[in-house]
């Protein structure tokens, strides 16, 4: 019995990211993040239950990757396409007639779509993870619930201030790019994983969950987006300042 307990846990994180697309294609943003934050949790739990029960899988693992591709590929994309849907939607509904409207309407119908180039990212990434024997205490590249956890974010905190900003469909397209490339990267970034508790060896993660606690007061939901930006810079400062 206790041999299914890991699978269990991580179809509930499957379950969750089709929750989270759902929720995402009808405009519930709000409740696509909370479904994707559901994921993650789940996602922490099954990998621990299977080490403390000692049942791991080659099927599991496969399952694994399987429900985060969903969760932390398909469902950030989901919510990212419908938001730019709903955007360009309003500008096509109130764009003049001619051939150039014509056209520019089409491109806005479409570029929505590109979206999902994030989770053919997502599911590189995950591909990748599984192969790589140097991610033991850190990651390679941008774990994708980080990533995840940035658009769901970025998206439900900060989507209604920036929907309406001129060029917002290009600018959130750019980095949505930059994102799915930071998560195939060969770019080094630390993992909150503590071999002990205290500060020697521990700077940069210490340093990260300090700074994380007043962001989350003054932004609130927000400050996720802003969190896993200062948690890819301090990657890449560390990185530098490690190097010989």
């Amino acid at each position: 019995m206790k041999k299914h307990i890991p699978n269990a846990i991580t179809c509930c994180n499957l379950l969750s990211g089709c929750m989270a697309i759902v929720f995402a294609l009808y405009g519930g943003y709000e409740s696509a993040l909370w479904a994707i934050i559901a994921g993650a949790v789940f996602d922490f739990f099954d990998g621990m239950s299977a080490r403390l029960l000692g049942v791991s899988s080659p099927i599991g693992k496969e399952l694994d990757s399987l429900a985060d591709v969903v969760t932390f590929g398909v469902a950030p994309s989901a919510m990212l396409f419908s938001m730019l849907m709903s955007i360009n939607g309003f500008y096509v509904l109130n764009m003049e007639e001619g051939l150039m409207a014509d056209i520019i309407s089409f491109a806005f119908i479409y570029m929505p779509f590109l979206s999902f180039i994030m989770a053919a990212f997502s599911a590189l990434r995950l591909a990748k993870f599984n192969l790589d024997e140097r991610q033991a205490m850190g990651f390679i590249g941008l774990p994708t619930p980080a990533n995840a956890l940035f658009w769901a974010s970025l998206i439900v905190g900060w989507g209604p201030k920036i929907a309406y900003t001129p060029a917002i469909t290009p600018i959130l397209l750019v980095l949505m790019l930059t994102s799915s490339y930071l998560l195939v990267s060969e770019i080094p970034m630390f993992a909150l994983k503590f071999k002990t508790w205290g500060w020697r060896g521990n700077e940069v993660k210490w340093l990260f969950l300090a700074s994380c606690l007043p962001l989350l007061i003054i932004f609130g939901v927000g400050a996720f987006a802003i969190i896993i930006a200062w948690y890819i810079v301090l990657s890449i400062i560390t990185q530098k300042h490690d190097k010989p």
